[in-house]
C-alpha cells in the first residue's frame, strides 16, 4: 500500500509539471525583423518649448508649435492657407506662404507654376522675404521693439509677420503713425492683428539682407 501511495504521488507531480509545460513560452525565439523597421542610423531630435500657439491640422487634432523661427513661419502658412503648398486664393496669392506675383519676381522668381509646385522653393522665397523685410525695417525694429502700440507690445516677429500681409511700406507707416494708420486686407486681417497674433518668437536666426534673390 506504501509503495502504491508513493508510486500515485510521484505520478501526480510529473503529470502537473508536464500540464504547466505546455504553457510556457520559449523567450529566446529567433525573430525576424522586416528591413523598413530596422534602425539603421542614429538620429537627434529636439523637442519645441510650447507656447500659446496652437495650428489645427487636417485630421482635426491640434498641434503645439515652439516660438522658434520653424514655429513662427509655420504658424505664419497655417494663417495664410493652412500650410498648402499648391492653393491659389481668390486674389491670386499663390502657395503655402500666399506670395504675390510682384514679391516673387523681386524675389528672382518669374514662373508662378512651377513656383507652386516646388516646396524647397517656396520655403527659400519665405526665408528670403523675411530677410528682406528685416533689412527694409531694421531702424523701425530697433526704434519700436518693446514699446506699446494699441495695447500691442511691438516685436521683431510681430513686425515681420505684418510685413509679410501688408508690406514694409505700410507697416512703417502704422509704426510711425503709433497705430493711427492701419491696413487690412481684403479678408480682414490686419497690421495690429498680425502684431499680436504673432508676437513673441524668435526669428533672430535669419538675418537682413539687402535686395536678396534665389
Amino acid at each position: 500500500m506504501k509503495r502504491w501511495i508513493g508510486f500515485l504521488g510521484h505520478l501526480a507531480i510529473i503529470i502537473i509539471f508536464t500540464s504547466f509545460g505546455t504553457y510556457s513560452f520559449k523567450t529566446d525565439m529567433d525573430v525576424k525583423v522586416p528591413n523598413e523597421l530596422k534602425v539603421l542610423s542614429t538620429y537627434s531630435a529636439t523637442v519645441p518649448v510650447f507656447n500659446d500657439i496652437e495650428i489645427g491640422v487636417s485630421n482635426g487634432s491640434p498641434v503645439m508649435l515652439g516660438n522658434s523661427y520653424i514655429g513662427f513661419k509655420e504658424a505664419l502658412a497655417f494663417k495664410e492657407s493652412q500650410g498648402n503648398y499648391n492653393t491659389i486664393n481668390t486674389l491670386g496669392y499663390l502657395g503655402k506662404y500666399q506670395f504675390g506675383s510682384g514679391t516673387l519676381r523681386l524675389m528672382g522668381v518669374s514662373d508662378t507654376s512651377f513656383f507652386l509646385s516646388d516646396a524647397n522653393l517656396q520655403e527659400k522665397v519665405f526665408e528670403l522675404n523675411v530677410a528682406r523685410n528685416k533689412w527694409i525695417l531694421r531702424r523701425d525694429i530697433k526704434r519700436f521693439i518693446g514699446k506699446k502700440i494699441n495695447g500691442i507690445v511691438i516685436s521683431e516677429s510681430g513686425i515681420i509677420a505684418a510685413a509679410h500681409l501688408a508690406g514694409a511700406g505700410n507697416v512703417k507707416k502704422y509704426l510711425r503713425s503709433y497705430g493711427q494708420t492701419d491696413f487690412s486686407d481684403a479678408y480682414g486681417s490686419s497690421i495690429a492683428y498680425y502684431m499680436k497674433k504673432f508676437r513673441d518668437y524668435n526669428i533672430s536666426i535669419v538675418k537682413a539682407k539687402h535686395n536678396p534673390k534665389v
